[in-house]
């Protein structure tokens, strides 16, 4: 006998989409172009990166490490950034498909909420900042001089400085999905090592070609489908959401 399809809400969406922002909806990451650029440069960013990578330090001790070489004015980072920083090719399009088919795109991210925001909207525009729910760290800026600011962790006593898995379940908490007949499809698209708690929340994790995100999936053996850009992604989703398709397919570490 054939499972009964799940009883969902008509205003439930079919699917969800939680997505990293630095290096995942951008073809940069915005901390690291501040930090080789404008702060202690690549190859001393690099000797952290190792650091976190092995386990030395962690995500949060290391990034904030990286910050802190920073010595400009917040706003000149935060035009530097949005001259330099580039949005992924396909990443446009993925959202107005989402828009249209009702679908949540939900950026979790270990960056700071200005510069994602400030990005987000000269980028893609007014209204995706109204669309798409930022869930990210902070900063806090001295009001008598604006050169000397820091990143406001959102779980300062996690080792990641944002737990990314808390907050997808605190969303879907928050919007009753409480189990698994009443919850939609969930995607995550992410690069980095502060991805990999969200991995373990989804139903599929797209990981970005050549970051240490499929690394640590295939060490931790986290299934997961590689991605170049967000037109793949689009076609993946649209063959699940829309034509049904198993998500076992995609799955490149089963």
């Amino acid at each position: 006998m054939t499972a009964a399809a799940p009883i969902r809400s008509p205003a439930t969406p079919p699917a969800i989409v939680f997505t990293d922002w630095d290096g995942t909806v951008t073809l940069q990451d915005s901390n690291d172009y501040i930090t080789d650029n404008l702060g202690m440069g690549h190859p001393k960013r690099m000797i952290i990166n190792d650091k976190i990578l092995d386990g030395t330090t962690t995500f949060r001790d290391g990034f904030r490490e990286m910050l802190d070489s920073i010595h400009k004015p917040f706003s000149e980072c935060i035009e530097y950034l949005l001259a330099n920083i580039q949005l992924d090719p396909g990443f446009k399009s993925f959202y107005e498909w989402c828009q249209a088919e009702n679908i949540p795109v939900i950026v979790i991210s270990s960056g700071m909420k200005p510069i994602i925001s400030a990005l987000l909207t000269n980028l893609i525009g007014e209204d995706a900042m109204k669309n798409i729910e930022i869930v990210s760290n902070d900063v806090e800026i001295n009001p008598n001089d604006e050169s000397d600011w820091e990143i406001i962790y959102r779980d300062p006593e996690s080792g990641f400085g944002h737990d990314k898995a808390r907050s997808i379940k605190q969303y879907l908490d928050n919007h009753g999905y409480t189990t698994k007949d009443n919850t939609p499809v969930l995607f995550y698209c992410g690069d980095g090592v502060s991805d990999l708690s969200a991995a373990k929340e989804t139903d599929l994790l797209f990981a970005k070609h050549g970051k240490d995100l499929i690394k640590y999936c295939i060490r931790e053996s986290i299934p997961y489908t590689e991605f170049n850009d967000f037109q793949e992604i689009l076609s993946k989703v649209q063959t699940i959401v829309k034509h049904n398709g198993d998500i076992q397919q995609f799955i490149e570490n089963p």
